[in-house]
């Protein structure tokens, strides 16, 4: 008796779907990037306060970790390029938006247009004055996106330091 067509591969698929429901919860809760939705507001209230502290900005990074754009984003944010530009310089608060059904008040306050797409951005000065908010999904396509208009949004955003231009990078 013959086996059936593919009888032979049915081990190795079997074995593979086991591997992957194994390793795939691991591979997801390292990209977790979005706290749970009900966390923005403790985030945002601690982030003013230590922004005023510290002498920083905040941005309000609105995404969801099923956004793949949002995780290349926030790759960019940690690139060897542009990780001192964001210690030195900003606090960043993710905020989960759910699938747009969650935080959305938080969104209008930003005058983020959540339809736009995600990741959608927003800068506050130190003090939570809104500086600039992404009206037009200018990060929502990050995948095609050059790594080095990350670079040229937070020097163009960081705060101006005494004695400092501002375009010096590490000032």
């Amino acid at each position: 008796m013959q086996p059936l067509p593919g009888a032979r591969k049915l081990p190795f698929f079997l074995l593979t779907v086991v591997l992957l429901f194994t390793l795939l919860p691991a591979f997801a809760s390292e990209r977790d990037i979005y706290p749970a939705p009900e966390q923005a507001r403790l985030d945002l209230a601690a982030a003013l306060k230590d922004a005023a502290a510290g002498h920083k900005r905040i941005i309000l990074d609105f995404g969801g970790n099923w956004c793949g754009d949002c995780i290349v984003l926030d790759s960019y944010f940690h690139d060897p390029a542009n990780r001192p530009i964001l210690e030195s310089n900003y606090i960043v608060v993710h905020i989960n938006i759910g699938r747009m059904d969650e935080n959305l008040p938080i969104a209008a306050r930003y005058q983020i247009p959540l339809h736009k797409g995600v990741p959608a951005l927003a800068v506050l000065d130190e003090h939570g004055k809104l500086l600039y908010s992404q009206k037009m999904g200018e990060f929502e396509a990050m995948r095609r996106m050059d790594p080095a208009l990350v670079t040229r949004f937070l020097v163009q955003w960081k705060p101006v330091k005494p004695g400092c231009s501002t375009v010096q990078m590490n000032c």
